[in-house]
Formats: structure tokens, sequence, C-alpha cells
């Protein structure tokens, strides 16, 4: 699994912005953002990517009853919008800003085309980037789709612990110190916080895990 998600850990925006580029860091700019803010809207053209500097930065869309869907939680490091690079003209989801001190560094496309034809390596990294993320999208919306409640919530936690848990030393236990609230951790599984919080409750009572705002522990016995 950590083959497939090997660039969760990689800080895209040291990689890929513009600002790293010294013909482009005359003209670069950084925007910013307060909390509920909307980078863009379903609909948008889309002439340009992002990347997030600082800050967290929900992607979803709004299905034919009205209903929001999740489709990624992204934090400092990571680029979204990134479909406008293979000839997307249209949004097809929304943007919107988590926090209050969110800094976007947003890219012209033909500023990355011309990045990318001058720079193999760039071009490489921008497109396993790509896959990568479709396959992870394409993983969450089976989940969504395909499985009850508890079954997302545990395959959620699965992959929370590949790309942010360790094992403690000393209980052999999975500590997994994450950047979501529960409110984020609910809209990415498409269920209610109420339903997530019976969900934990349950798992800590049959003795699975436990929990607080920032770390969950996956039990040796249980894992």
């Amino acid at each position: 699994m950590n083959t497939i998600w090997i660039l969760e850990d990689v800080n895209l925006f040291n990689l890929l912005c513009p600002h790293k580029f010294k013909e482009y860091k005359a003209c670069h700019t950084f925007d910013a953002y307060k909390k509920s803010d909307y980078i863009y809207f379903e609909e948008d053209a889309a002439n340009k990517i992002y990347l997030i500097e600082n800050g967290k930065v929900k992607i979803g869309y709004y299905n034919e009853d009205g209903t929001e869907v999740v489709k990624a939680i992204l934090r400092k490091g990571e680029l979204f919008g990134e479909k406008a690079i293979l000839g997307e003209e249209k949004r097809d989801e929304f943007a919107q800003s988590l926090d209050n001190n969110t800094s976007i560094c947003p890219v012209g496309v033909d500023t990355m085309h011309d990045l990318m034809r001058d720079n193999k390596t760039f071009s490489l990294r921008i497109y396993k980037f790509i896959g990568l993320k479709f396959k992870k999208l394409e993983r969450r919306l089976q989940l969504l789709l395909f499985k009850d409640s508890k079954t997302r919530l545990l395959e959620f936690l699965d992959e929370l612990c590949s790309d942010y848990g360790y094992n403690c030393e000393k209980t052999g236990n999975q500590v997994i110190k994450h950047p979501y609230t529960q409110k984020d951790i609910a809209s990415l599984i498409g269920i209610s916080r109420p339903t997530l919080n019976i969900l934990m409750n349950e798992l800590k009572a049959d003795n699975y895990l436990d929990f607080d705002r920032k770390e969950i522990r996956l039990f040796k016995h249980s894992a």
C-alpha cells in the first residue's frame, strides 16, 4: 500500500512551486483565504493549478439533490486543480478553504506547461502525482459506493495508518497522528459526525482503539 501512496509524505509545494525557479520568482504571488472562502467553484474556468503553502482545503462537488460530496481534504504541501494540466476547461468540483490562514500558490496552466516542457524530471513528477491521486480518489469513491459505514471507517483508519501511523515500541500499538478533525473524517467517508462518534465509541468499547483529538491508537491484539 505504501508504494501506491508514496507521494503522501512529499511536500509538493517545495518541489513544484514556481517561486523555486529563478525565471518565475519575480512575478510570483500568493493568495490568502479565510475559513469557508472558496478558491474556485464548479463550472469556473480551469486555467490554474494550486499549491497549498499553508492551511487546509476541501475538494468536493454537489450531487443532483444538492448533497455535498467531499472528495478530499488537502493540507500544506499538496496540489489541486491539476486536471487543468490535462486539458480540463471547466471545473467539475469546488475548492474551499478550511482554515483562517490558508495560503495558496496559484500557477497558470501555461506556466506549468513551460516548466514541464523545460524540465523532464519536473514533468515526470507531475504526471506520477496525478496518476497516484486518481488511484486514491477511485479507492475512496469505491468505499462510498459499496461499503457500509463501519467498513468505510475501518478502511479509512487503515489508510490513515499507512499515511500517518507508526509502531509504538513499548506497546506494539499503531499510533496515528493525523491532521483531520472528526468533521473532516465524517465528510471523507460520507457519514454524519454523530454517526462517526457512535462508531468510534463502539470500537473503543470493543478495545479495538482509543482516540483523542489528534491521535488514534489501534491496539496490537486487534490490528
